[in-house]
């Protein structure tokens, strides 16, 4: 689901900034760009999910690496980048995982104070989790997200990379999953 073919490439390398599950020199790096609001990008990231268990299952742990990009589309989200700062606060007390499979669980309930309930759900430190909210502490990792995937052809979330190549497959098991064994080769 290529937006302009003529950009295929991701122009930010993955790296240790980013949010990582795995290892960054597996042998498929799959990079997503998404937005907690977006029902297709949640689709996408219990997708992924579900690949990941069975390529781990299938050929290790170490075989996939998943970073996950923010992307929040504002303008037509009007919660995802609140949402996106809840994720990144809950980062910062190594919850950004469980903080993500939440809002995506929940992306229909955004709202500040559902925000709360769920960093409060797991256990984050809430004093501090409520300043970096308050002060937006995390508004400038979330925009070099943003800018990163605006470099490399992004205008809409999901946007998938698979070894730095853009994925412009279909959004399904048999082909992502295919996709990923043959970048792997």
């Amino acid at each position: 689901m290529s937006d302009d073919p003529s950009y295929r490439s991701l122009l930010v390398p993955p790296s240790t900034q980013d949010w990582i599950q795995g290892i960054l020199n597996a042998k498929v790096v799959l990079v997503m760009y998404g937005d907690y609001q977006d029902p297709r990008s949640a689709d996408v990231y219990k997708l992924i999910k579900a690949i990941q268990r069975e390529l781990s299952t299938s050929f290790g742990k170490d075989y996939l690496c998943f970073i996950f990009r923010h992307f929040p589309q504002t303008q037509i989200h009007t919660r995802a980048q609140r949402a996106a700062q809840a994720a990144v606060a809950a980062a910062a007390q190594g919850k950004f995982w469980l903080m993500s499979d939440t809002l995506f669980d929940h992306q229909q309930r955004l709202e500040n104070g559902y925000l709360i309930e769920y960093a409060n759900d797991l256990g984050l430190d809430m004093p501090q989790f409520l300043k970096e909210l308050s002060k937006q502490v995390h508004v400038d990792r979330i925009n070099e997200d943003i800018e990163g995937g605006i470099q490399s052809g992004v205008t809409t979330a999901p946007a998938l990379f698979i070894n730095g190549i853009r994925y412009t497959g279909h959004w399904n098991t048999t082909e992502l999953m295919a996709a990923m064994i043959a970048a792997s080769r």
